[in-house]
């Protein structure tokens, strides 16, 4: 197998008018954990799709494992599993019956196929449940079986399209461990999530995905590195009265990047130039606010990476105005895009 496990070359797809992913071009290596980091709708989990074969491009191509998406689906499907961000399975089964379903789904010799439930179960910690029925399973636990249903024919790549949405921390936590123990195979892991935490915590790289394209990928610690390095500084301030109007005037201000509520009283603010926290403090005390306590803080995060790219929290408001490079260390030069 080549260097790069999957390949997308200018990929993309409409629906009608609407474009959900544009132009898109990047590349996945062998056995790395790659993430897919954006908002809702950013085009995520249609990528996916097309990777895994499920809906065709309208233009441009991919090559999954080697094979191209559309001439070669059937090589494709033959060196992934899937875990969609809806469970696949049947309550009325036990937690074996279900992957026997399915194994044979995947034409695997009886022989290999218990051998390989007993596997995938021990893997998951799940054996003792081995012989219940799926309806009475937890919904973590029936994800950790939906994650195992897709490791069934030993593949190459799996696609995990946002694997602990609308899970609790602890089970949250365990499908995490789950993926690195899959990962630590040989596995290579395709992960889609809009959660920043996740992306950080288990991939190698991240591609930040916004309106179909990508904004920035790299590693998470080079991605920090990008707001560290810039002349954006965070900020965090608790205002006692804090209100709708006085964030709008915040996020109005020139020196302003993004602004991020945090709840009832804290704002967290990235802002660009020597006199920018003047400028805000400024602000807030003209709109009647009360600061309570400002913070200054030099590290960034992921989130505040995410927010500089994609702007506000809010998709579809129209003052958009961060600027960012687009980071690929594998391209000959850095691309701007200003948004």
């Amino acid at each position: 197998m080549a260097e790069y496990t999957i390949e997308l070359n200018n990929l993309t797809k409409k629906f009608g008018d609407f474009t959900a992913v544009d132009d898109l071009s990047l590349t996945v290596k062998k056995g790395e954990i790659f993430g897919f980091l954006g908002p809702n709708g950013a085009g995520k989990s249609t990528t996916i799709r097309m990777l895994c074969t499920l809906a065709q491009p309208t233009s441009g191509s991919a090559k999954v494992a080697g094979y191209d998406i559309v001439k070669d689906s059937e090589k494709v499907r033959e060196n992934i599993g899937l875990v969609a961000e809806k469970m696949i399975m049947y309550d009325r089964l036990t937690a074996a019956e279900n992957l026997r379903f399915f194994g044979k789904l995947y034409d695997m010799p009886k022989q290999k196929l218990e051998k390989r439930i007993d596997e995938l179960l021990e893997l998951v910690d799940m054996q003792k449940w081995k012989h219940t029925q799926i309806a009475t399973f937890s919904t973590g636990m029936k994800q950790r079986i939906n994650v195992i249903r897709a490791l069934l024919p030993e593949p190459k790549i799996l696609f995990m399209d946002e694997p602990t949405l609308g899970l609790d921390p602890q089970t949250t936590f365990s499908i995490r461990d789950i993926t690195r123990k899959i990962n630590e195979s040989g596995v290579t892991v395709i992960l889609t999530t809009h959660a920043m935490v996740e992306a950080e915590a288990l991939s190698d790289r991240v591609a930040i995905i916004d309106h179909g394209k990508v904004a920035a990928l790299d590693t998470s610690q080079n991605l920090k590195n990008l707001i560290s390095k810039s002349n954006v500084s965070i900020f965090g301030a608790k205002i006692t009265n804090l209100t709708p109007e006085l964030i709008e005037k915040i996020n109005s201000l020139d020196v302003v990047v993004t602004v991020s509520q945090q709840d009832d009283h804290n704002l967290k603010i990235s802002a660009n130039g020597t006199d920018a926290l003047n400028h805000i403090i400024d602000v807030i005390r003209h709109e009647g606010g009360n600061i309570s306590v400002i913070t200054n803080s030099n590290e960034s995060t992921l989130e505040d990476v995410f927010l500089a790219v994609t702007g506000k929290e809010i998709r579809d408001e129209a003052s958009k105005k961060s600027s960012i490079a687009y980071y690929d260390p594998h391209e000959s030069a850095a691309k701007s895009r200003v948004r």
